[in-house]
């Protein structure tokens, strides 16, 4: 059978690109957004040939959501865009709420919203959400971040009641530390930390967040559903 159409939101460069990768790998036709990052897309796309399309589009803002759904049809979602503003909370400001609010929790309302149509139309669907596993256990300077990342639990157990009449399943995947470009900017005593924090000896890559993602995409996983899947070495152990 013929796979179906999957749309990686922020899937530009690191877990998002890996995610790309991967799904392209196993046979998936690729769309994927990002916002502002046109040299980064341009070069994935070419990797890839027919495989990936890229669109330039902000998905924490509805009117951009209807159009790019209204050029894509996707029966796979992975919702990857994320961004984070860390300091404690009492050097936060409104507006430093709302972005991360904005992207991480509004955006992946807004995209399984735009989705759940087409893939209760087609009788079959695929959703999942990029989390962190400080949703489920907190971290100092990052109580928006947290806060957006634990909203995608309750997001993804009531779409799951909601669709899984129609074949639809909704998961989170919550990474712990991954090495990309914005993890290796921050200071190694961050890392260490996270590194002892493993079980495995060793830390996360982005491959290992994008084959989690590609299993559950696939129909092999089609009795899991509403669960939030770790892969953090046991970080959160």
């Amino acid at each position: 059978m013929d796979h179906p159409l999957a749309l990686v939101t922020g899937g530009s460069g690191g877990i998002g690109a890996a995610i790309v990768r991967r799904l392209a790998a196993a046979g998936f036709p690729v769309a994927f957004t990002h916002l502002g990052q046109v040299a980064e897309a341009a070069a994935l796309c070419a990797e890839l040939g027919r495989g990936a399309r890229a669109f330039e589009s902000d998905c924490a803002d509805e009117a951009a959501v209807a159009e790019l759904y209204r050029q894509v049809r996707p029966q796979v979602l992975v919702h990857c865009a994320g961004v984070s503003r860390d300091r404690p909370i009492w050097r936060q400001d409104l507006a430093d709420f709302d972005a991360v609010i904005g992207v991480n929790l509004r955006g992946a309302w807004l995209q399984v919203r735009a989705a759940a149509p087409v893939m209760r139309e087609a009788g079959w669907g695929r959703v999942v959400l990029i989390g962190s596993i400080n949703g489920s256990r907190g971290k100092f300077g990052q109580t928006t971040y947290a806060a957006s990342k634990a909203g995608l639990h309750g997001l993804a157990k009531s779409a799951a009641k909601e669709l899984g009449d129609k074949g639809v399943t909704v998961n989170v995947v919550e990474p712990g530390w991954i090495d990309t470009p914005m993890t290796l900017a921050v200071p190694p005593m961050f890392r260490r930390a996270a590194l002892e924090e493993t079980v495995t000896n060793r830390l996360g890559q982005p491959d290992d967040v994008a084959a989690a993602v590609v299993f559950l995409c696939g129909r092999d996983a089609r009795q899991i559903t509403g669960q939030v899947i770790r892969v953090d070495g046991g970080q959160l152990l």
